[in-house]
C-alpha cells in the first residue's frame, strides 16, 4: 500500500468524491489510474482505496490524501503524467496494509481566505465586483472573541446538518495578512458543512450582525432555527492532514510541477481580476468617456 499527497484547484470540481457526469477530483484520480494500467476498466476502485476527506464542490486542497495498492514504480511524478495540472501529487509514503487513509487521520487542518476588510473606503471593486461600500468590515478583535468562543470541545449540532457525531474538540486561530483574515481551524475530523458554517458564524459577529450571545445559543442543548449559513466555498483549502507514524517523502520533481501549475493559475486569476474590475470601474463612472447617454434608436 502506498499513501500519495494530493494538491488540487477545487474551483473546477464538483467536489471529491466521484459523481456520475460531472467532473470531480476523484474521478480524474481513477481516470488516470486507468491510463497508467494500475485500475482496470471493470474495476469501481482501486484496491484498498480510501480518502482523508471529500472536500466539497470549489474547496480546495493542499494535503488531501489517498492510499491504495499499486505497483512499486507509481511515483508522485508519474501519476502526474496523467493527471490534469488541477491536481497535483507531490509527496507519497509506504504505508502498511491495514492502513486507511480516512479512519487513521489523527488530525485534519482547514484554512479559509476571508476577504475581511478592516476599514471602508474608495480604493476601487473588491474581487467579486462590489465597492468596499458594499461589503461588512470585520473587526479583528470580535472575530478574536467568536473564534475563541467557539474553541475548545462543544456539541456544534446547530453548526452542521449531521444528528451524530457532532461533538468535537476544535483549535482555531486568526492571521490578518491585509484585506484578507486567514481562519485555521483543526480537529481530528469534521462533521458536514462545519467549517465553512464556523466562518459564517465568525465573519457574523465579527461584522456586528450577531453578538458573541448568539454563539452561546448556538452552542447550546436547544436547535436554533435558523441555522448559520454556509460561507462560499471557493476560499477553503484543506491544509493539512496528520497521521501517526507515517513519514511522506516529498517529490521535488512533482512538488515543482504543481508550483509551476498553481502559480499559472494564480496569475490567470489575477489577470482574470484585473479585467473584470476594469469593468466594473468603467460601468461604475457617471459619464464613461467615448459614449453618449442617449436611446439607441438615435445613435
Amino acid at each position: 500500500m502506498r499513501a500519495f499527497r494530493l494538491a488540487y484547484d477545487g474551483r473546477p470540481f464538483y467536489g471529491f468524491q466521484r459523481q456520475p457526469s460531472v467532473p470531480t477530483v476523484e474521478g480524474a484520480l481513477f481516470d488516470a489510474l486507468r491510463e497508467l494500467s494500475i485500475l482496470p476498466p471493470e474495476a469501481d476502485k482501486p484496491t484498498g482505496y480510501a480518502a482523508a476527506g471529500r472536500t466539497d464542490a470549489g474547496v480546495s486542497a493542499v494535503a488531501q490524501t489517498v492510499a491504495f495498492e499499486c505497483p512499486e514504480w507509481l511515483s508522485p511524478r508519474a501519476l502526474n503524467s496523467e493527471l490534469p495540472a488541477t491536481i497535483r501529487a507531490w509527496a507519497s509514503a509506504d504505508v502498511g496494509d491495514d492502513f486507511h487513509a480516512t479512519h487513521d487521520a489523527a488530525r485534519r487542518e482547514y484554512v479559509y481566505h476571508l476577504y475581511a476588510p478592516e476599514e471602508v473606503g474608495d480604493d476601487g471593486p473588491t474581487p467579486d465586483g462590489r465597492t468596499l461600500d458594499d461589503r461588512s468590515t470585520i473587526d479583528d478583535d470580535r472575530a478574536a472573541d467568536a473564534v475563541a468562543a467557539l474553541s475548545g470541545r462543544h456539541d456544534f449540532h446547530n453548526l452542521t446538518p449531521d444528528d451524530t457525531g457532532t461533538e468535537r474538540d476544535i483549535t482555531a486561530s486568526i492571521d490578518r495578512d491585509g484585506d484578507v483574515l486567514a481562519l485555521t481551524v483543526a480537529a481530528g475530523g469534521f462533521p458536514r458543512h462545519f467549517v465553512r458554517r464556523f466562518v459564517a458564524v465568525v465573519q457574523a459577529v465579527a461584522s456586528g450582525t450577531k453578538s458573541l450571545a448568539w454563539i452561546e445559543r448556538l452552542l447550546g442543548d436547544e436547535a436554533v432555527d435558523p441555522r448559520p449559513p454556509t460561507a462560499s466555498p471557493e476560499p477553503l483549502v484543506l491544509s493539512a492532514v496528520e497521521y501517526s507514524g507515517v513519514d511522506f517523502e516529498r517529490d521535488q520533481q512533482a512538488a515543482a510541477s504543481g508550483v509551476d501549475a498553481f502559480g499559472e493559475r494564480a496569475l490567470d486569476a489575477f489577470v482574470g481580476y484585473r479585467v473584470t474590475a476594469s469593468i466594473a470601474d468603467r460601468l461604475a463612472e457617471s459619464s464613461p468617456a467615448g459614449f453618449r447617454d442617449e436611446p439607441e434608436d438615435k445613435l
